[in-house]
C-alpha cells in the first residue's frame, strides 16, 4: 500500500514538518537555518526546539516520512513487476518509479543524501536485498547512482536526461 502523508498543517508541528519538506527538498541540509524553517513556518524557533529537539530531529522526522514513500512505491514496483523473473529489469523499474516520484514531489535534495546523522540507508538496504547479490555494496552502488540523477536535477539538469542516465544503466542479477 502507498501511504500519502497528511500533515496536521495548522499546528506549528505540522507547518513545521511542511516547511521543513520544501526546504529540506530544495536545498541541502547545512544550507537550510533553524531561524528559516521558523519564520516561514510562522513559529519561534523555540517550538522548532520543542517538537523535534533540533535541526537533524526535525530533519530526521520528515525526512522518514519522506523516505517510507519512497520506500514504498519502489518496494511495490519490484513487487508488482511482470518480470519477477527478471530482478535487474525490475530493480530498474522501482529506481525509475523512485525518480519520477522524488522529480513530481520535488524531493530532491532531501532524497538525494545518505541519511544524514545515521549510518543507516534504508535506500541501500532495500536495494541491496532486492538484488539478492552477496554483497551488501551493490546496494550502495545503485542508491549511490539513483542519488546523483536526483543531485543533476537539483543543479538544473532536464529531468529527462537524468532519467535517460537511469534507464542506460546496464546490470545483472545473480540468480
Amino acid at each position: 500500500m502507498v501511504r500519502e502523508w497528511i500533515p496536521v498543517s495548522t499546528s506549528p508541528k505540522g507547518r513545521l514538518a511542511l516547511t521543513a519538506v520544501h526546504q529540506f527538498g530544495a536545498r541541502p541540509f547545512d544550507e537550510v537555518t533553524v531561524g528559516e524553517l521558523a519564520a516561514a513556518a510562522n513559529v519561534t524557533t523555540g517550538a522548532l526546539y520543542h517538537h523535534f529537539g533540533s535541526k537533524l530531529g526535525l530533519y530526521a522526522f520528515v525526512r522518514g516520512d519522506v523516505e517510507q514513500r519512497l520506500l514504498d512505491r519502489m518496494e511495490g514496483a519490484i513487487a508488482a513487476s511482470p518480470m519477477a523473473s527478471d530482478r535487474a529489469a525490475a530493480v530498474k523499474a522501482a529506481l525509475l518509479i523512485g525518480f519520477d516520484f522524488a522529480v513530481r514531489e520535488q524531493f530532491l535534495r532531501i532524497l538525494a543524501e545518505p541519511p544524514t546523522g545515521s549510518e543507516h540507508d534504508r535506500l541501500a538496504e532495500m536495494l541491496g536485498a532486492s538484488t539478492a547479490q552477496a554483497s551488501p555494496v551493490f546496494g550502495r552502488v545503485l542508491a549511490a547512482a539513483w542519488r546523483a540523477a536526483l543531485v543533476a536535477v537539483a543543479e538544473g539538469v532536464e529531468p529527462q536526461q537524468a532519467r535517460a542516465a537511469l534507464t542506460a544503466l546496464e546490470f545483472r542479477l545473480a540468480s
